[in-house]
């Protein structure tokens, strides 16, 4: 018989339901669709949460485009929708959206039944027990929330208990112990799961965490190693308040700090997060583990130079496994080591001399609050070295003419390698004029033209029209490689 710590973990993900009540956020039925088939079918997790009854016609749609699909390929099973104590009205619900599997929203704390519900414990349970009921007689599954359940459990334990033994006997697939509030800690976490699973050691328990203290993940990853079978999560940490626990932080969580698994793809983790991240309009942090901008970025000097030599400042935490790669950023807090790692990468080499002077400068931009990216190495480099064999490719000049009448016309002028090319092109607006004469006219060097994936522009304030604009701006290249960055300033 296998050891416990070793047996597999579920995760259910309630991006589109828990996740939906982030402020501001309301999916469209597509959207809906292609986030449940990112987590079922590439991401791999167990099972999706994708809607509340009773909630619009617009949520009814989304469940049945996401039933349909989820039929198709045969993972209807793992689709659930939460619904309420209400007889048949939820059931119903989810059988006309294409559902069959039901989480039932109960009330884990005697305050919150009394004082919300305005009904006695026997009675909630009444409610619960009949809804349970019907479902069986409509051939739904129920799983079932015990709602405020983490201060049932310290305040109530005996409507807990009571709430339990009714649960045990209408045969629930699964409880869910949700963190309502946020209020846990780890130690208190792994107490109060504890109790649950050592007076019910055949029931599979799932803990619903909320990060209101920043403590859902090590919440979460103590309530796995102290019996619960499943957690709940969200992509990008999505729901109301702080959120819900974050679906890459626990994952690599439990497979580096555990001997517990999961079935997620870790290499689809940062793909599903830029998808939230897109429909959701909610940026996510630049520091978010795992999935954040700059976590895999090294800023000091001695960082650089401890993985140069030995891979000093490695750990488990690679971006590679997660589909991405390391970064080593330029500023004032950069040393040789950190300039080394960029050159390298860009396939440049300097001579020492050369190399201190655009350390130099890379220092001066950072004390001036500029931030340097790697790819602006090489016009650093032209710039400082004044040798123009290093910016061997410029726009010499262009024209851009857009009319409201008109259609956006553009003339481009590329100098390179001391040969000129000039072409002509029209577009749906003045940039996409630009950036088709300019293709034209590179062709002839037989050059590839990035294609623009995202911008951001930054006014100081005053909004003048002659104020300096600084405009990052991402690329990729047409293969489909890594994006990079890249920085302008200029009169707006």
């Amino acid at each position: 018989m296998a050891d416990d710590r070793e047996r597999r973990i579920e995760v259910m993900d309630t991006t589109l339901r828990d996740g939906e009540q982030t402020p501001e956020i309301a999916y469209t039925p597509a959207e809906k669709l292609q986030i449940a088939r990112m987590l079922l079918a590439n991401l791999g997790v167990d099972r999706v949460e994708i809607a509340g009854t009773r909630v619009s016609e617009g949520e009814h749609e989304a469940a049945r485009l996401i039933t349909r699909w989820a039929r198709r390929v045969r993972m209807l099973r793992r689709v659930e929708m939460l619904g309420y104590c209400d007889g048949k009205t939820s059931v119903d619900w989810i059988v006309s959206a294409g559902g069959r599997v039901l989480n039932l929203l109960a009330k884990g704390s005697e305050r919150h039944c009394v004082a919300q519900l305005r009904m006695s414990p026997e009675e909630h349970r009444t409610r619960v027990a009949t809804t349970l009921d019907y479902a069986r007689k409509r051939r739904v599954r129920a799983n079932v929330y015990l709602e405020d359940w983490s201060n049932g459990v310290r305040d109530s334990f005996d409507y807990v208990f009571a709430m339990m033994k009714m649960l045990g006997e209408h045969r629930v697939d699964r409880v869910y112990l949700p963190d309502t509030l946020g209020i846990l800690n780890p130690a208190d976490t792994s107490r109060y799961i504890g109790l649950m699973v050592s007076t019910w050691p055949q029931v599979h328990f799932e803990f619903h965490g909320h990060n209101d203290y920043g403590l859902a993940t090590a919440n979460s990853l103590v309530a796995v190693e102290t019996g619960a079978r499943g957690i709940h999560t969200s992509i990008n940490g999505m729901g109301e308040r702080a959120g819900n626990t974050r679906l890459a932080e626990i994952v690599a969580a439990l497979h580096d700090h555990s001997s517990y698994r999961t079935g997620v793809n870790e290499s689809r983790l940062v793909a599903a997060s830029r998808l939230v991240e897109i429909f959701s309009g909610k940026a996510i942090n630049a520091n978010a583990p795992i999935v954040g901008g700059d976590v895999f970025t090294q800023t000091a000097g001695i960082h650089a130079d401890g993985d140069a030599k030995a891979e000093l400042y490695a750990s488990r935490l690679a971006p590679d496994r997660f589909g991405r790669r390391r970064r080593y950023a330029l500023g004032k807090l950069s040393g040789k080591a950190s300039l080394d790692q960029n050159l390298e990468r860009l396939g440049i080499e300097l001579p020492d001399e050369a190399r201190d002077l655009v350390l130099k400068r890379i220092v001066e931009l950072g004390d001036k609050k500029h931030a340097v990216v790697p790819e602006d190495l090489r016009f650093i480099i032209a710039d400082v070295l004044k040798t123009p064999r290093e910016q061997m490719v410029q726009v010499a000049s262009y024209e851009v003419s857009v009319g409201s009448d008109s259609v956006p016309r553009a003339k481009v002028t590329v100098s390179y390698r001391r040969k000129t090319s000039t072409a002509q092109a029209s577009g749906d607006g003045g940039y996409d004029a630009f950036m088709n004469a300019l293709k034209k006219a590179v062709k002839k060097f037989r050059l590839e033209v990035p294609i623009l994936q995202d911008f951001r522009v930054r006014i100081p304030p005053g909004g003048r029209t002659s104020a300096l604009v600084e405009t990052v701006i991402t690329w990729r290249g047409e293969a489909g490689e890594d994006s990079w960055s890249t920085l302008g300033v200029d009169s707006d």
